[in-house]
């Protein structure tokens, strides 16, 4: 199977996973969620979906929420999805906007991030002259 087909498939899923989330009755299922990947086995049997939940404290509870909707999103998703085999979904928490934004923040720190040029460490922006 071609790899580009399986990368457009992950996106028609993730597509599809994102519009169904908030039609979720599990009341743990609340909140700012988004899916933000999906890694599909070459045979379609399976799928890993990340998620990422603005409320980082709630996020055990809508993993397990969308654990146990995970039949019913399964069955939406093969109606909505013309595929042989309907992947079976398993949900994992995403913390990359967490470590991204951890990275950041060591960069902006002159601590951590010394200047390349030693001869351009007397430069000061126009952001630290504030």
């Amino acid at each position: 199977m071609a790899k580009n087909r399986i990368g457009r498939i992950n996106e028609e899923i993730q597509r599809e996973l994102a519009a169904l989330l908030p039609t979720v009755k599990d009341p743990r299922v609340t909140g700012l969620i988004s899916v933000t990947a999906v890694e599909t086995t070459a045979d379609l049997k399976y799928a890993k979906v990340y998620i990422s939940v603005l409320d980082r404290s709630d996020r055990e509870q809508v993993l397990k929420g969308l654990k146990s909707a995970s039949g019913w999103l399964r069955r939406e998703l093969g109606r909505a999805l013309d595929l042989r085999n309907t992947p079976e979904l398993s949900f994992y928490a995403d913390d990359s906007m967490a470590k991204g934004a951890h990275i950041l923040e060591m960069l902006r720190n002159p601590e951590v991030v010394k200047p390349a040029n030693p001869a351009n460490a007397d430069i000061v922006l126009d952001e630290e002259r504030k």
